[in-house]
């Protein structure tokens, strides 16, 4: 059964990426603060100071929202480049 040539061209898989792209959000942003229990835990059972635990707690959350400002960065600079574009210029379109 021969697929017609729009079928072909049409990204399968782009959609599945953009999903896992979001969800990977959500799961790295979980993974940062259960590692930064982690070290935090490792670090107090190590040293036997109990403030460490907070600092590993801390490390997890920075690093979860560093993840969260990379992915922000990334979907601004694809909105920008998006905005650029000829057909999505509504004031450009207004204006004649």
């Amino acid at each position: 059964m021969p697929k017609s040539d729009e079928e072909e061209q049409k990204p399968r898989i782009k959609p599945i990426v953009e999903a896992a792209d979001t969800l990977s959000l959500g799961i790295s942003i979980v993974v940062a603060v259960l590692l930064g229990v982690g070290i935090g835990w490792l670090l107090k059972r190590w040293s036997g100071i109990d403030w460490l635990f907070w600092v590993g707690i801390f490390i997890g959350i920075a690093a979860a929202i560093l993840n969260i400002y990379k992915a922000y960065s990334k979907q601004y600079k694809a909105f920008e480049k998006l905005a650029k574009e000829e057909r999505y210029a509504i004031k450009k379109r207004a204006s004649r």
